[in-house]
């Protein structure tokens, strides 16, 4: 993420995009294909992997999102990336449900080894992430949007201090450790 902060914030870019706007357009997607693809790296399940790759995911999820545009009503900063993560999670649970219901069906060699996690590696990865992911959900939205900022989309303080409304980079600092040890507590004592 480079340090120079782009002057026009997403919600600006959103708005001239869904009146026909191209250059926001491009600049909308310019900005979130790279967030959006490091935000769902590791959320789809190498199990689930096929001809589709995370970057396609989040493409065709986008250029969905994208038609309907102009029907979308989004009011405050950062309300159109979260729409795009909940689309992306959405596809990623199509794209789980559609490959277990068609098994891919091939032979192995009797000497290939597994370059992937193993079973009880992967069980313990999607553990991991569900406990993630169900402490995230109870956080406060700020809280939510500011981890998310910061750990899965690698925004920069002085970015975040921009989607949060926060006054400073320390303000926007500050607001993510807290958000962070609140995320710790309910990931270690559910609560």
């Amino acid at each position: 993420m480079s340090s120079v902060m782009d002057p026009e914030s997403s919600l600006e870019l959103v708005q001239r995009a869904a009146a026909g706007d191209t250059e926001a357009l491009e600049r909308l997607l310019a900005r979130s294909i790279p967030a959006l693809t490091r935000w769902a790296r590791g959320r789809l399940p190498g199990w689930a992997r096929d001809l589709s790759d995370t970057q396609d995911l989040v493409q065709e999820t986008l250029v969905h999102t994208l038609k309907h545009l102009p029907r979308l009503n989004f009011e405050r900063e950062g309300a159109f990336h979260a729409y795009c993560r909940q689309a992306v999670m959405n596809r990623i649970y199509d794209e789980q449900r559609r490959v277990r219901r068609r098994p891919v069906q091939a032979e192995l060699a009797d000497n290939v080894v597994a370059g992937d996690a193993s079973p009880l590696e992967e069980t313990i990865g999607q553990e991991a992430l569900g406990r993630y992911e169900a402490a995230l959900a109870e956080l406060r939205d700020v809280e939510r949007e500011a981890i998310i900022a910061r750990i899965e989309l690698g925004q920069t303080y002085d970015e975040i201090a921009l989607a949060l409304g926060k006054p400073t980079r320390d303000a926007a600092r500050a607001a993510v450790q807290r958000a962070l040890v609140r995320l710790a507590a309910k990931m270690n004592h559910g609560g």
